[in-house]
């Protein structure tokens, strides 16, 4: 059984429990998706990832409401965004590169320090999934996409993309309600030991 809260069709946050365990660390083994404009992002399997990483994630973008900015995130084309954070990142030989105006050191640190790309842990994303979250004024631009694979190549999946608008209170709103609905289905289940 999953847990499902929001609408597909915009945001909604998804995720299921295989196992449940004591530590309030690991918490359980299942799965964490993340719904944008129809696409879901992460792996939709029954222990794809320990849910603990998730759930510090969403916790975290919560408390640090209103941080996740960048000069760039309002006007730019969300494919250009997508592929200046991937070649940045990942791409050999960048750093005397500028993206957006911006030195590639002082690039990446933009990213990592204000939390731009969402970061579940475990292997939750080893779909090749990314969610970039921009707090802009009383909204939030989400862009989501999934990565080419192949040697050299550091551009999004076009078919994957999606660039999706709304209003703060929304956003916010669906991550602290399945943050509260999680840990209630973690209490109510029956739990193993850790390491089982």
């Amino acid at each position: 059984m999953s847990l499902l809260i929001g609408n597909k069709s915009l945001i909604a946050i998804e995720s299921g429990i295989t196992h449940a365990y004591e530590s309030n660390h690991f918490k359980a083994l299942g799965f964490f998706v993340i719904h944008i404009a129809g696409f879901c992002y992460g792996i939709d399997e029954p222990e794809a990832a320990m849910i603990g990483y998730a759930l510090g994630e969403v916790k975290n973008r919560s408390v640090r409401r209103g941080t996740h900015t960048a000069p760039f995130s309002s006007e730019t084309n969300a494919g250009e965004i997508a592929d200046a954070i991937r070649h940045a990142i990942y791409a050999p030989d960048q750093e005397h590169k500028h993206f957006f105006g911006i030195p590639q050191p002082e690039f990446c640190k933009l990213i990592y320090g204000n939390n731009l790309m969402w970061d579940p842990g475990d292997e939750t994303f080893d779909d090749s999934s990314y969610v970039l979250q921009f707090d802009v004024g009383d909204r939030v631009r989400l862009i989501a996409f999934k990565a080419n694979l192949g040697s050299g190549n550091y551009h999004h999946n076009p078919a994957t993309l999606r660039d999706l608008w709304l209003s703060a209170d929304e956003f916010y709103g669906v991550l602290e309600q399945w943050r509260e609905e999680h840990e209630a289905e973690w209490i109510a289940a029956q739990k193993l030991p850790d390491g089982n």
